[in-house]
């Protein structure tokens, strides 16, 4: 599922390509990826609107429409937002397509058809649920220290909880615990201020260097061009089980928490 870093890429994609574009019209292959509220028809509601804004919040693409209203992309496993050109052909798994008075149009493809664009009201408070930003000034190291105070949460999954910390995946926990020398399955409060302080700054640091390469490649996501990130080929744990640790050398394993795949070194990460 593409995390932060990847949906950053592709808002920032999106937003060089269609702010102030107007939609002509949509078609939709397969309707249960596109949502609208009770009584609303998805079409008729977007045909007409100009793309005022793109932007993202934790995972999601937030697309903002001059109405007031938005489309909230959500690419779960292999979505992917595309920029077609006019007259291009259907990418593959295209379900979705908003054309652009100028001919160009914007697709929504997904192979397994987990991905929803879903079209919220002005004052809806749809992103209530989300927690803070990892790359905002909200995310302080004190935040973080009080935000594992008390907590018997394995600190990996306490970082895959979007009602905390809003944008990071399996990758960058794995990344960022390694980075920081901490045991996934360590008790959030068992870690001190010391060790805590160096998780938020490995957190912050892996996921602004992934959005340097444009994100990371490691099934189906691309950009809104269509082109694959770079951040795979410089990968310190993730996928790399058997592989030498980049620090002692000694072989990065993988094991389950939390019903996810965790790649760490057991010597490193103590």
């Amino acid at each position: 599922m593409p995390e932060l870093p990847e949906v950053e890429t592709i808002v920032r994609g999106l937003a060089r390509s269609i702010c102030g574009k107007t939609i002509a019209k949509v078609a939709i292959g397969l309707p249960k990826m596109a949502v609208a509220p009770a009584g609303v028809n998805f079409q008729r509601a977007v045909r007409g609107e100009r793309i005022s804004s793109v932007r993202r919040r934790g995972k999601l693409t937030v697309i903002g429409l001059e109405s007031g209203r938005r489309l909230i992309v959500s690419l779960r496993m292999t979505g992917r937002l595309v920029v077609l050109r006019p007259g291009r052909a259907a990418i593959p798994y295209e379900h979705i397509s908003l054309f652009f008075t100028d001919g160009s149009r914007l697709a929504f493809a997904d192979s397994r058809q987990f991905g929803r664009m879903r079209l919220v009201e002005r004052d809806e408070a749809w992103d209530a649920h989300l927690g803070v930003e990892p790359l905002s000034g909200d995310f302080t190291p004190e935040r973080f220290i009080g935000m594992l105070s008390g907590r018997t949460t394995p600190i990996k999954a306490l970082l895959l909880d979007q009602r905390r910390i809003a944008g990071v995946g399996n990758i960058y926990a794995c990344e960022a615990l390694w980075g920081a020398r901490i045991r996934p399955g360590t008790p959030a409060k068992a870690l001190t201020k010391p060790a805590i302080r160096r998780l938020h700054d490995a957190l912050v640091e892996v996921l602004q260097r992934s959005i340097a390469m444009r994100g990371t490649s490691v099934d189906d996501y691309v950009d809104a061009r269509g082109r694959q990130g770079g951040f795979q080929n410089v990968l310190s744990v993730y996928g790399r089980a058997g592989s030498g640790c980049e620090r002692c050398g000694r072989a990065i394993v993988r094991t389950v928490l939390a019903q996810r795949g965790t790649w760490w070194c057991r010597t490193c990460q103590r």
